[in-house]
């Protein structure tokens, strides 16, 4: 199922939350939505799976509108929020026989048992969920969204809480529902996006501000020399290294300098003849390449 999202915008009074965004997810493509706190990624998830109504623009799920009132549509859609909302006092396959029977599943206990499984509760399933680590809470968050067996999955931080070994099975089980699911993944972490996402839409104060290819943000900035290291025997004045044809900046770092170079220059060969005009001698020197997180520092400043 794609998605559709045309010119949405959203007020809380007269604060604004979204922005005439638009953009569209084909069937299949997971998807990474990021932005800093506040930038707006809980309000458009929100309202892509019918919580929120948008205060101007539309929604569509493969060419359907989508708004509170339409069950049938919403069934289609795996929702897994943020703070992740659980009844603490319920079994985890209490909970999930309760979730079953909201959506009307027929042979639910098959359904409940398989997604357990999937989701790694086998260990837990008899306890209560207020008795969990907060990382299997996030995977019962998890089992219930996948539940209904959603075409479309909206993943609000869906590895907040886990430890490392969780993060990379939690990783590998989006990827493998994101070969039949599309998938809309919102992190703070860009390793993650990397890992598994094969799109990157980023959001900055309502605004979007970037929506390429991941493979194209990685292209954009694996050759790109931004910053350099040098360490010499000597100190030589910062003034000196300021003077360097390509240089934007110098500050200290360590026991030597972290040079901010200028796009399309190469400064070693100048850091180079520096030593030797200053008979020192380099004792380190090292490329910091742009990163993603680079990246979306520049859009989101």
């Amino acid at each position: 199922m794609s998605i559709t999202v045309s010119e949405v915008s959203k007020f809380f009074g007269k604060q604004k939350a979204l922005n005439n965004v638009s953009f569209n997810i084909p069937t299949g493509q997971v998807v990474g939505f990021l932005g800093p706190n506040g930038a707006g990624k809980s309000t458009m998830m929100k309202i892509l799976t019918g919580y929120l109504p948008a205060s101007s623009g539309s929604v569509e799920i493969s060419g359907t509108l989508i708004d509170g009132n339409n069950l049938e549509l919403r069934k289609k859609v795996g929702y897994l929020p943020e703070h992740n909302p659980l009844y603490q006092d319920m079994y985890i396959e209490e909970y999930l026989k309760f979730v079953a029977d909201i959506y009307k599943l027929t042979d639910s206990k098959k359904r409940i048992a398989e997604i357990i499984e999937t989701t790694g509760l086998i260990p837990e399933r008899h306890k209560k969920i207020g008795a969990l680590s907060k990382g299997y809470r996030q995977r019962v968050g998890l089992a219930q969204a996948l539940l209904p067996d959603p075409e479309v999955l909206i993943l609000d931080e869906p590895t907040t809480g886990l430890d490392p070994n969780q993060i990379v099975e939690v990783r590998n089980l989006i990827t493998k529902l994101g070969e039949a699911k599309t998938i809309l993944l919102s992190t703070h972490i860009m390793q993650e996006v990397q890992a598994i996402c094969e799109r990157v839409i980023i959001i900055n104060k309502g605004d979007i501000v970037a929506d390429e290819a991941a493979a194209d943000l990685e292209k954009s900035f694996e050759n790109k020399l931004s910053r350099v290291y040098v360490e010499y025997d000597g100190h030589p004045a910062p003034e000196k290294i300021n003077a360097l044809q390509g240089v934007e900046s110098v500050s200290p770092k360590n026991n030597g300098y972290l040079v901010n170079v200028q796009s399309g220059y190469d400064v070693r060969p100048s850091l180079f003849k520096l030593a030797v005009e200053n008979n020192l001698v380099i004792l380190a020197l090292s490329v910091e390449k742009e990163s993603l997180e680079d990246l979306f520092h520049s859009l989101t400043v």
